[in-house]
């Protein structure tokens, strides 16, 4: 899965994919613990145009049809196993996808250690980092919805997708983020390719784990109100791996 990530600055993305300086006097910072619900940067396709834009929404959607105050729980990933069927995500993985910018995220696996108080032995979850070889900023396949509520308030929003974890990645944890290789990106964003079996292809097509590092963190990731470079650093018994 992918519960937390780290998402670059605004003028770190138009560069990396050469989309102009926006007429924004505030560009969103760096930030290195994004949450679920949060407000994130993604890439998106408008339909009235061909030029990529950079679009910003909530983490977690909310599709065009729900009618709940609420906005649905733990709607921030997608398994692609179900997105094609599943009433969530179907719309936007046919007709509404983008592309949602990173530069690493955390994974928690399951360990166990030993109290050094009692001795006991205690089940625990140790945070990693992962991101790609050579750290450049890469892609999460994601999809995004457009709803307004019954006030007419306007609510962009996007999932990433997710997928059986494979080799190295699948000794941290069984799910992973599905990372698109960047000749996919044009695909992916296509808004003509609207068969569901395409869209999964392409997003089948994601880079392999041989592409990431990954090594363990320490416990200031589980704060949710951190955030600042220490949270990706080795904690001191880490080993790289990948």
């Amino acid at each position: 899965m992918c519960g937390r990530f780290v998402s670059p600055e605004e003028r770190a993305l138009e560069r990396a994919f050469d989309l102009g300086r926006r007429d924004n006097p505030n560009p969103f910072a760096r930030r290195f613990n994004v949450c679920p619900t949060d407000t994130i940067p993604f890439l998106r396709l408008p339909s009235n145009t061909d030029r990529v834009q950079l679009a910003t929404g909530r983490w977690g959607l909310v599709p065009h049809w729900w009618k709940e105050a609420k906005p649905p729980k733990t709607s921030f990933n997608a398994r692609l196993e179900e997105a094609a069927d599943k009433p969530m995500w179907r719309d936007a993985f046919a007709r509404a996808r983008c592309l949602i910018p990173a530069e690493g995220w955390y994974e928690w696996q399951a360990v166990e250690r030993i109290d050094p108080a009692t001795g006991e032995i205690q089940k625990a979850r140790q945070p990693y980092f992962v991101r790609a070889k050579d750290a450049a900023i890469f892609c999460f396949a994601g999809v995004m919805a457009y709803r307004k509520d019954p006030a007419g308030e306007a609510l962009r929003s996007c999932a990433i997708l997710t997928a059986q974890a494979e080799g190295a990645l699948a000794d941290i944890h069984d799910r992973a983020p599905v990372v698109l290789p960047r000749e996919a990106y044009s695909a992916w964003l296509d808004r003509k390719i609207t068969d569901p079996a395409r869209a999964k292809a392409l997003a089948e097509r994601r880079v392999a784990p041989s592409g990431f590092v990954q090594w363990k963190v320490r416990l200031l990731v589980n704060n949710a109100k951190s955030d600042g470079p220490e949270l990706i650093a080795p904690s001191e018994d880490a080993t790289s791996a990948g």
